[in-house]
């Protein structure tokens, strides 16, 4: 079958190591194949690219996490890609990192992760939710509890994640500020609803929630914004793992400070619904056919994305 993959680990120029070409496909025993009509890619994939959790003596390994197809019965389906791997300290792993990825004709999955695609919801569309935009969801609603909340920032907005949690927080009727170094992506933030701001700036007001995955250079305005009692959820640190905390904030205002990575089925199923609604749709930044897939990569790599690279199939 047609897939691309990583063939080679290159740290420093990723994209060399992205292969178009058949491999063969094969299911685990119980696992069910689906047939992929559309995917998405997310930056995980180029940092597998890079070796970043991809070992070498797993290649070739079909990348992406994310898909929507249909299952043997005719059923359209969404992929939930998180599996669960008790040789991983998280006690998961997901589609690309152990078992191959979604960027092909067919991907093969547990039984349990495939979720109905709602009718109201296009294969494309799907296809933006299983990674990004579910970890924006379970960061906000669960690690959050953003139902508690009235005022939310989003740092960085722009890439996937960052840019669901400012739409998702817009549609559950939640004040949104989110902050980005460009003014074209300000510009995108504001038509979605929200109150775009430079990074660092001062807030109208202090915050209940704060969705944090730039890391040390944004962190301190994240605390600095919080209001009592404040949750700062992180999912990443893309500008700098190591920040700064003076911890006396976080005992004199009650801050949480929490850790947050991808998000259940049962919340994938309820995200589905929510966009099914026709409350938030996802964010697609650009939609390439999978003949096309060097091209989608490239866009992602450059930086200059609002929103998800969807791959037609």
């Amino acid at each position: 079958m047609r897939a691309a993959y990583a063939s080679s680990l290159q740290p420093d120029a990723p994209l060399s190591g992205l292969t178009v070409g058949d491999l063969p496909f094969s299911a685990p025993e119980g696992w069910v194949p689906v047939q992929v009509r559309a995917s998405s890619l997310n930056h995980h994939d180029i940092w597998s690219l890079r070796g970043v959790g991809l070992p070498a003596d797993r290649l070739p390994m079909i990348l992406g996490c994310d898909a929507a197809g249909v299952d043997p019965d005719g059923n359209e389906v969404v992929l939930h890609p998180v599996v669960e791997d008790k040789a991983d300290p998280r006690g998961y792993s997901l589609l690309s990192e152990r078992h191959p990825g979604t960027l092909a004709e067919q991907v093969a999955v547990p039984r349990e992760n495939l979720i109905p695609k709602p009718a109201g919801v296009s294969f494309v569309e799907a296809a933006c939710l299983p990674t990004a935009w579910l970890t924006a969801y379970h960061m906000l609603v669960s690690r959050g509890r953003v139902a508690d909340a009235s005022a939310i920032l989003v740092q960085g907005a722009g890439g996937g994640v960052a840019t669901a949690a400012v739409a998702l927080g817009v549609a559950l009727g939640k004040r949104v500020y989110a902050t980005s170094r460009e003014q074209w992506k300000r510009d995108k933030i504001t038509a979605l609803g929200a109150t775009a701001v430079e990074p660092g700036a001062r807030l109208p007001e202090r915050v209940d929630v704060v969705v944090e995955s730039v890391g040390s250079p944004t962190f301190d305005h994240s605390m600095k914004c919080s209001a009592p009692g404040a949750r700062i959820v992180v999912c990443g640190a893309t500008a700098g793992h190591k920040a700064e905390i003076d911890l006396r904030r976080v005992f004199a205002m009650q801050l949480e400070i929490l850790g947050s990575s991808m998000g259940t089925a049962a919340e994938l199923a309820e995200l589905l619904e929510l966009c099914a609604s026709g409350k938030v749709k996802p964010v697609i930044d650009s939609t390439h056919a999978f003949s096309a897939i060097d091209e989608a990569f490239a866009r992602l790599a450059s930086g200059e994305v609002f929103g998800k690279v969807a791959i037609t199939h």
